[in-house]
């Protein structure tokens, strides 16, 4: 059993895939980037302080002491860190910068235990087809884009724009799924447990 420090459901189903028995506390951090930060940078921090925040507050409370797991994930396009859309405009102009380009999608994950914190980032590269300014409306429209790093989702109806993908699809999902179990396996916990 480990407690996951995140209340995305893609990434509960993703830990679920590969057989994790978990609990969910998310933690309650500023998610901004810091000036200058790098993108990868970015990532590893914010997975690695989710992870310690919910480890200390858990350990503050006499909760069960279970390894935390944290991750962070980010698009980036020739640097830039493209974020959550907050609104329609927002998402058409991502999706604009996006259209018929290859960027890159930064997935961090950290595990902490009382032996310390471990963390990996992984990175895939994504490229999309053109997408038309009406596409990029609908999309809005149909609720899917909100919350979403880079504003799209490729388990959804976002894999439409996908050409190309050279990297880890889980990744991009949220939770990159080989170096999440590396990581437990190397911690001592399994994967593929039945009943999970």
């Amino acid at each position: 059993m480990i407690c996951l420090a995140s209340a995305s459901p893609r990434r509960r189903e993703l830990l679920q895939q590969i057989g994790v028995p978990h609990i969910v506390q998310p933690a309650d951090l500023d998610e901004r980037a810091l000036p200058g930060e790098a993108p990868a940078s970015y990532v590893e921090r914010l997975a690695r302080a989710k992870a310690e925040w919910v480890y200390a507050d858990r350990q503050r409370r006499g909760a069960m002491n279970l390894p935390v797991l944290g991750a962070d994930t980010t698009v980036t396009l020739e640097g830039l860190l493209l974020g959550k859309p907050a609104d329609e405009p927002a998402l058409i102009a991502t999706l604009a910068r996006l259209s018929a380009r290859t960027h890159e999608v930064l997935s961090a994950v950290a595990l902490v235990m009382s032996s310390g914190t471990r963390s990996v980032v992984s990175r895939t590269r994504v490229t999309f087809r053109k997408i038309s300014e009406a596409e990029a409306r609908r999309y809005w429209a149909s609720g899917e884009p909100r919350d979403k790093a880079g504003g799209y989702a490729i388990q959804g109806r976002g894999a439409v724009f996908v050409e190309h993908i050279e990297g880890s699809y889980s990744g991009v999902m949220g939770l990159p799924l080989a170096e999440t179990a590396v990581l437990l396996v190397a911690a001592g916990v399994g994967v593929w447990h039945s009943g999970a």
